[in-house]
């Protein structure tokens, strides 16, 4: 059994869509990012970083795992899922979750920021993440031209990737210039799976302008 630590963002969605994927039997535990719950003494003795998600391992001695790449590593390798074997196939695998992690994540998140949630409209700051999103967003796409999945087979670099990605309009990007990118993002999103672990823990219905005003709060914490 997995206890799972999560909030309803792209990257607690990432540790979900695997656990959902890998038919893994998991509970669920809600923090609350908006009363400040990812920062507890509870939460930070199994998450030092203080960011969500985390996972408590109970058949493996309670151990815990932080990090969404090395949650969706640790979940892929104990079921032997989604993560190939062989050196090479695996290191394709990983370069990709590391695009995601690396990239990704950290442009999305802060195009998000400055296009959504900072107080002020700074547009050389939002020009600047939203340019480096379309790059990075370009990567994806030649990498799936002719390709149906990042690597050979569908994988938890897709799944992190498309966590990100499917989310592109918050962050004020389309998709229009990449229809393989596109093709994609429309493909995964019919997985049954994928479908149910962006719900976990609760889907999100908020009015957006209560949504971005949370998120200011959080930011400051």
């Amino acid at each position: 059994m997995i206890d799972l630590y999560t909030a309803a963002t792209p990257n607690g969605w990432k540790a979900s869509v695997a656990l959902e994927e890998m038919a893994m039997e998991y509970q669920v535990h809600s923090i609350d990012l908006m009363k400040g719950e990812q920062k507890s003494s509870d939460f930070l003795a199994l998450c030092p970083n203080g960011r969500i998600p985390a996972i408590v391992d109970r058949d493996n001695d309670n151990f815990s795992v932080f990090e969404t790449g090395a949650i969706m590593i640790y979940l892929a390798e104990k079921t032997g899922l989604f993560l190939a074997k062989d050196v090479k196939s695996r290191s394709q695998v990983l370069q990709w979750l590391m695009f995601q992690m690396s990239g990704i994540g950290p442009m999305m998140g802060q195009a998000n920021v400055f296009y959504r949630y900072f107080p002020e409209k700074i547009q050389p700051a939002i020009d600047r993440y939203q340019n480096e999103v379309n790059r990075l967003f370009s990567v994806l796409d030649r990498q799936l031209q002719g390709s149906e999945y990042l690597t050979a087979n569908y994988s938890i670099a897709d799944m992190a990737n498309w966590c990100w990605v499917h989310t592109h309009e918050w962050s004020g990007v389309s998709l229009d210039s990449y229809p393989n990118l596109h093709r994609w993002v429309e493909q995964i999103a019919l997985r049954p799976a994928v479908q149910k672990g962006i719900l976990i823990p609760e889907p999100i219905k908020v009015n957006k302008d209560t949504f971005i005003k949370g998120a200011r709060t959080i930011m400051t914490k």
